[in-house]
Parts: C-alpha cells; structure tokens; sequence
C-alpha cells in the first residue's frame, strides 16, 4: 500500500505506507519546535492534502532553524525530514526563501540532499 501526498489532483509523492506515516509523525514533532501548523492535512483515503502556502512557512522555518543551531542531534534529527520536505515545497510550487542564502555551507547541504531525495522520491 501507498499513501498519495497532494495538491488538489496533483499528487507530489506517492510513498509507502510506513513511510508516509513516519512523515506525517516527524511533521508533528517539528511543529512543536516551531510552532507553526504543518500545512499537511489528515491522511484520510490514503490521500493528505498539502496548503503549500501553510506547508511552506513550516519548511522555511525549519531551515533557518536547521542553520542556526549548533546542536549536532537536532540537526541529524532535522536534516533528513526538512530535505524530503524541501522536494515537496518545490514539487507544490512554494517558495523558501531561507534556501536562498548561497554562502551557507549548511544551505548547501540541504539543497544536495533533497537533490537526492527528489530523485529517490516517487510520483
């Protein structure tokens, strides 16, 4: 089984089960740490609906919050989630500004890991 993460009839990935829910659960976790809502909707029929206005203020905030920190485990913890959720921003037609710093190492690192996981990542 698969679950479809969309816009409208747009679909923008198409995971597996398991993974799709661990997603849906780090999301949560990491709005507690900003704050914000996610812009990810209920998984209900095995479709979530993405705001992509919502869901990308989240992700814009968790990359600046990625590149501020110095905390080594948060980092770890953040850089796999905010890369897949980069690809979903960018698929949806959002913006993040916070990618726009071309100077930043960490910037950087998150552009060229949710370079692999677009690829890695199915429709």
């Amino acid at each position: 089984m698969s679950q479809f993460f969309q816009i409208g009839e747009r679909v923008l990935w198409n995971p597996a089960t398991g993974v799709a829910q661990v997603f849906l659960r780090a999301a949560e976790s990491f709005a507690t740490l900003t704050d914000l809502p996610t812009g990810l909707g209920p998984m209900e029929a095995d479709e979530c609906e993405i705001d992509i206005d919502v869901f990308s203020a989240f992700v814009d905030t968790l990359i600046d919050r990625y590149t501020r920190s110095n905390h080594v485990i948060l980092r770890s913890l953040m850089q796999g989630f905010t890369a897949t959720a980069i690809v979903l921003v960018t698929r949806g037609g959002g913006h993040l500004p916070a990618l726009q710093s071309s100077d930043n190492p960490d910037i950087a690192s998150l552009k060229e890991l949710s370079q692999h996981h677009d690829r890695a990542m199915v429709t």
